[in-house]
């Protein structure tokens, strides 16, 4: 493989299950993820940051690397489209955006989830306009939270490829779309050591995907048609159910990719030395690795931290972060995203998710690292010592503002 690896690398870096290691963008870890999981056909219109991942995929295709179809179309909406006829036909499919091009996705992501398809999407999480701003902010994605759709965040670009692997054997089983996200440039655009698993791997894990019902010839069906108000109800009952499925699921599918492939990215959550701690942070995608040596720092000094990485959106791990707080004073929630009027999204959603447990730590919600505004060791300890030293909870707390107003 060219590389020499230690004691500490060998533990991630299985050889015995690896084919190669390449030193990577988050975009081009996608790429490979699409590769190895033998997808016919892709569809993508080029948006930054995520163009560096289908251009990758066409060149794949070009020199032959890749069977697949590779559809140019003229804006996302149409890529969409085309990636919900394919699948729609039995075709295991795939498609890229970011920010803007997402958004103009919105009517046909409730159609892929609707019709039941299980369509994998990489999204790089970018700022939407006005102003235009094509740095990290999760806020595109999780607008998308009412569609139907699956969705994990991503801290390192070896859990970009791992995750998609694992996006096409969950949504494949409970027939729903996954999207799987990545922050624009500190992972998208950022290179890093990744392990390629070995293809033979993968198609064991990953076998061919021939769905039941399709579009075929031979056998006419339609789909999509009107329903009557006496069946549309149970449509979107079977989409829930589908949901509590995938979340029974996840860790089942982890454990037995950590089994093949000696990686273990946590199931819905990740929980880091989090035993006996009296304050737990809550994070998701990049902030997770500062965060760590934050909880490091503050654990040499005899205080009481951890943290938890949350890796899926949709289905919400509820009942996870439950047990993880069982025991803890105090949670802050770090989100890299705003719900104007509101507060973070993943903090109104995890206090949602506590509210009916049997124990209700103090809760405060921090904003930071809106449009890819560093998030700096230095923002999580102002934040572990606000919450440390809080005496009741705040749902609204600005980090790193440029104003002297920081609390609502």
């Amino acid at each position: 493989m060219g590389l020499v690896l230690n004691e500490k690398m060998k533990k991630y870096f299985d050889p015995e299950t690896i084919s190669e290691i390449k030193v990577i963008e988050g975009t081009h870890s996608a790429s490979y993820a699409v590769e190895l999981a033998r997808v016919k056909v892709i569809s993508a219109f080029p948006i930054t940051p995520q163009t560096s991942i289908v251009e990758k995929l066409s060149e794949m295709c070009d020199r032959g690397e890749l069977d697949a179809q590779f559809i140019k179309v003229e804006s996302e909406h149409s890529a969409m489209a085309a990636v919900i006829g394919s699948e729609a036909t039995g075709a295991r499919s795939f498609t890229a955006t970011s920010s803007q091009g997402l958004a103009l996705m919105h009517e046909v992501l409730h159609w892929a989830a609707g019709a039941r398809l299980p369509i994998v999407m990489a999204n790089v999480n970018r700022a939407l306009g006005p102003p235009w701003n094509i740095w990290a902010d999760q806020t595109d994605s999780l607008a998308q939270r009412e569609t139907g759709w699956i969705q994990f965040y991503c801290e390192s670009n070896q859990e970009v490829l791992d995750t998609i692997l694992m996006a096409y054997k969950l949504g494949e089983k409970v027939m729903l779309p996954v999207m799987v996200n990545m922050d624009a440039f500190f992972l998208s655009h950022t290179s890093e050591p990744v392990a390629i698993p070995k293809q033979e791997l993968v198609d064991q894990f990953l076998p061919p995907y021939n769905p039941e019902l399709k579009l075929d010839t031979d056998h006419p069906h339609a789909f999509g048609g009107l329903a009557m108000p006496n069946q549309y109800m149970e449509l979107r009952y079977n989409i829930q159910k589908s949901m509590e499925e995938a979340d029974r699921l996840i860790p089942e599918i982890s454990r037995e990719y950590a089994r093949l492939m000696g990686r273990d990215h946590g199931a819905q959550i990740e929980e880091y030395r989090t035993d006996g701690a009296d304050y737990l942070l809550f994070t998701s995608g990049t902030i997770a690795g500062t965060t760590r040596l934050v909880i490091d720092e503050y654990r040499e000094k005899g205080i009481k931290i951890g943290m938890v990485k949350i890796r899926t959106f949709r289905p919400f791990p509820s009942r996870e972060l439950r047990e993880a707080t069982r025991r803890c004073k105090k949670v802050g929630v770090i989100d890299r995203n705003i719900s104007f009027g509101q507060s973070g999204i993943f903090f109104s959603e995890t206090k949602a998710a506590l509210y009916n447990s049997d124990h209700h730590p103090l809760m405060n919600g921090y904003i930071a690292g809106l449009g890819g505004r560093d998030v700096t060791p230095t923002n999580i300890r102002e934040i572990a010592d606000h919450l440390i030293n809080s005496k009741e909870g705040q749902d609204l707390i600005w980090i790193g503002v440029k104003n002297e107003s920081k609390t609502n």
